[in-house]
């Protein structure tokens, strides 16, 4: 785990720091072989050097964003398409019931052709 990843989530709002660390432990646990880094400020995940997804905190949610997930159809009001649909984020807010299975699904389909 890099240090620079758990300055971030440790700075963050106390919610935003559990729902962090769980989806931390999630991207690990789905992709064994996954690297973690600070780029653009936030923390980046990759595969094969390839990016496989972000999380991004805001003042008032964090986003989950997958990457390579052409294939994964959107979901409403839990999964949404950005851009060309070749990424698909998640936006939390806090108090939300997170469902770290679906995310870790999703995630598993993206990454299987990094």
């Amino acid at each position: 785990m890099h240090d620079e990843v758990t300055r971030y989530i440790d700075d963050l709002q106390p919610w935003q720091i559990e729902v962090c660390r769980q989806l931390r432990a999630m991207i690990h646990k789905t992709i064994p072989t996954v690297d973690e880094q600070m780029q653009y400020g936030k923390p980046h995940f990759s595969k094969n050097g390839r990016h496989a997804a972000v999380i991004h905190a805001a003042k008032n949610k964090l986003s989950f964003m997958v990457f390579n997930a052409t294939e994964i159809d959107a979901i409403k009001g839990v999964l949404r398409s950005m851009g060309n649909g070749e990424r698909k984020t998640a936006d939390i807010v806090e108090g939300q019931d997170v469902d770290y299975d679906l995310l870790a699904e999703v995630l598993t389909k993206a990454s299987s052709s990094l």
